[in-house]
């Protein structure tokens, strides 16, 4: 059988990949990688050339078969494809573990920077000091019985985080909310009542049907007048995945957090660390336990007098008590009346495709790269569109696959995944592919999607996590664009490009009545740009106290006392929260951040790196916000080196100097 995963042209064949695919191509893959380690681990006298560059390329040969598959079970999702990506959970996991304990290797690695030393480019001895660390980090100088231990710690670890982003997934998928009378859909913006009209008649309902989506959620959350209907949807929404949420029993993560967290604690005793926070902080830019919790608590004192000044004023303006469920409702009601402009009020302002357009055009005056759609064939849904970046002589430098909206196969929330890694080595070159996806309501119709300027900035965001990938020009694989970036400071570009959506020079840009074309009024302009810091200090209590509890939960682990999960987070809102949570709220059981994701012991870089992004930012306040030389600095320096530089050395380099907070708090009006 032809199998198009064992492809490796330009782009994958997504229109051809099916789920019976997956493991065939993965096992091929697999085998011809392990066949290649055992010829390269036997020469007596490796070089870089003839031991390293080899590696990078079978590792760039696995992704291109394990990209599609990961990224079609997140973006269309089914029933086969899920159970092919399960089935090749544990093969991937067995190779890595191989490939990362593979002592023959290591000694490979470092004769190759021993006796080349001197002539090695920074670059190459970068992926040799890099991989050096990783051996360790995988426990190849282990014992038999602790390295084989320590492999199979890793492949529970694997299975239960897939497990824990599907139960999330199916508890989502299980919840509707029927509304049957008009009544209860007042305050609720258009797009949104015409959506839930839409999925009723698909479902064969009568009235209006809501799915426990995240633009539904948020819609939901700031706009409807109803409490009912707000208490029912905030209660599905953070209760997902719960003994108390929707399938309850069927998609409960509460034993899966036990386990994860009582094997991560064990992987990180084996390597000898004190506990899992300390070994995710060997590869971040953060250096120990005590600068974090130090960064950590600095941000949540500055701010709680702050947030309980905000808090009361939400509550006197609502004239009550709030609950956690009506707290999203009258801030946007505040906000409209403190600064008359709320966020359904900007949809219309806010189409895509002229979003999109000025962002592409920011992009071109900033770095000199343009953006064009090109028609494909090959995409997983009809919504998906394909881009390719140009340079200044229109030659193609990279590209990108666009997919905007949510759909009920698709996780929730926003990314930026690699489809293609850049490469240019004697085996050949490759331009770098990226996948950017997010979750805006769908238009109905022949109407634009419309974006409220949250969104705008969403997409801004991952746009930024996409140059850095796209326009790296780092040769080799494994530190290329966001490969091998500290992973406390890898949200640089994204919050940096946040801050664009932001000003007064760019929103003509991405604005423009989606009726009249008209551009958004000077008055409503300057309002919006009032919104920015309402309410920064709750929204910043609100990811300190996240961070706080995600890396107690992995400094403090007990084996004796297990996860503490309930009993670390009230502990922590006690002592940073403002808004007081329900006690039905089970936030933690769909915390895919750090129980499905890459952010365990690390969702504290979200904070970490906003403070890196405006300090990066301001310099462009200095100088212009189009200014070609800052602009041309920041690209030499943080987007075109990926890995390649150290976090901080990258930083300086930049910046001329070491991150400082206080950019952060001018730009989010803590500081006053």
């Amino acid at each position: 059988m032809h199998n198009p995963l064992l492809e490796f042209g330009p782009l994958p064949a997504f229109d051809r990949i099916r789920a019976s695919h997956a493991r065939p191509a993965l096992e091929r893959i697999l085998g011809e990688n392990r066949a290649m380690l055992a010829a390269l681990t036997a020469q007596r006298a490796p070089t870089f050339q003839s031991l390293v560059v080899p590696v990078e390329e079978m590792s760039y040969r696995l992704s291109r078969v394990w990209s599609p598959i990961a990224h079609l079970n997140a973006v269309a999702n089914t029933a086969e494809l899920r159970a092919a990506y399960n089935e090749c959970i544990p093969l991937l996991t067995e190779y890595s573990s191989e490939l990362g304990q593979n002592a023959a290797l290591k000694a490979g690695y470092e004769f190759v920077l021993a006796h080349e030393d001197s002539s090695l480019t920074p670059e190459s001895r970068r992926v040799l000091t890099n991989a050096l660390r990783d051996f360790r980090l995988s426990g190849v100088d282990l014992a038999q019985e602790a390295k084989a231990r320590f492999r199979q710690l890793q492949q529970q670890l694997a299975q239960l985080a897939t497990k824990f982003a599907e139960n999330v997934l199916d508890s989502a998928a299980a919840y509707t909310r029927l509304v049957g009378s008009e009544a209860e859909l007042a305050g609720l913006a258009p797009n949104t009542v015409a959506r839930a009209a839409a999925d009723a008649r698909a479902a064969g309902q009568p009235g209006w049907l809501f799915k426990l989506d995240q633009p539904t959620y948020l819609s939901v959350m700031t706009s409807a007048e109803d409490p009912q209907l707000r208490q029912d949807i905030y209660r599905a929404w953070v209760t997902r995945a719960s003994d108390q949420g929707p399938g309850a029993e069927r998609f409960d993560n509460s034993p899966l957090i036990e386990q994860i967290l009582g094997l991560r604690h064990e992987a990180a005793l084996i390597l000898g660390f004190q506990n899992y926070a300390e070994l995710a902080l060997a590869t971040r830019m953060a250096k120990n336990i005590d600068q974090v919790r130090s960064f950590l608590r600095e941000l949540g004192e500055r701010c709680k007098p702050a947030g309980q000044r905000e808090f009361s004023d939400l509550e006197e303006f609502a004239g009550r008590q709030l609950d956690a469920w009506d707290v999203a409702f009258y801030r946007e009601r505040l906000q409209a009346n403190r600064f008359q402009v709320s966020q359904e009020e900007l949809r219309p302002y806010f189409p895509l495709p002229k979003v999109l357009a000025g962002l592409f055009a920011l992009t071109e005056r900033l770095y000199g790269i343009s953006v064009r759609e090109r028609a494909l064939a090959t995409t997983w849904d009809p919504c998906v569109r394909y881009y390719d970046l140009c340079d200044r002589n229109g030659r193609i430098v990279a590209g990108f696959y666009l997919d905007p909206y949510s759909r009920s196969e698709k996780r929730g929330g926003a990314w930026m995944d690699e489809c293609v890694i850049a490469k240019a080595m004697p085996t050949g070159d490759a331009l770098p592919i990226a996948q950017l996806v997010c979750n805006f309501t769908a238009p109905v119709g022949s109407a634009p999607a419309l974006l409220t300027h949250s969104e705008v900035t969403t997409l801004f965001h991952e746009f930024g996590h996409g140059l850095h990938h796209m326009l790296t020009r780092v040769a080799f694989p494994s530190i290329a664009g966001i490969n091998g970036v500290a992973w406390d400071a890898v949200e640089l570009p994204s919050q940096f490009m946040e801050n664009f959506a932001w000003r007064v020079e760019v929103l003509p840009l991405i604005s423009a009545h989606a009726d009249t074309a008209a551009p958004l009024p000077v008055q409503l302009l300057q309002r919006l740009l009032g919104t920015r810091s309402f309410y920064a200090a709750l929204d910043t209590l609100r990811q300190v106290e996240l961070a706080t509890f995600d890396f107690d939960l992995h400094a403090n682990y007990d084996p004796a006392q297990g996860g503490r999960v309930a009993a670390t987070l009230a502990a922590i809102r006690a002592r940073v929260a403002v808004v007081p949570a329900p006690a039905f709220s089970r936030v933690p059981a769909s915390f895919s951040h750090i129980f499905a994701g890459g952010y365990a012991a690390g969702y504290y870089s979200y904070k970490w790196a906003e403070v890196l992004a405006a300090d990066a930012f301001s310099a462009f306040e200095e100088a212009g916000i189009f200014d070609a030389t800052t602009a041309r600095r920041f690209r030499d320096s943080i987007l075109e080196r990926g890995g390649s530089l150290d976090a901080m050395e990258a930083f300086v380099r930049f910046r001329g100097r070491e991150p400082d907070v206080r950019p952060l708090l001018r730009q989010t009006g803590i500081a006053a």
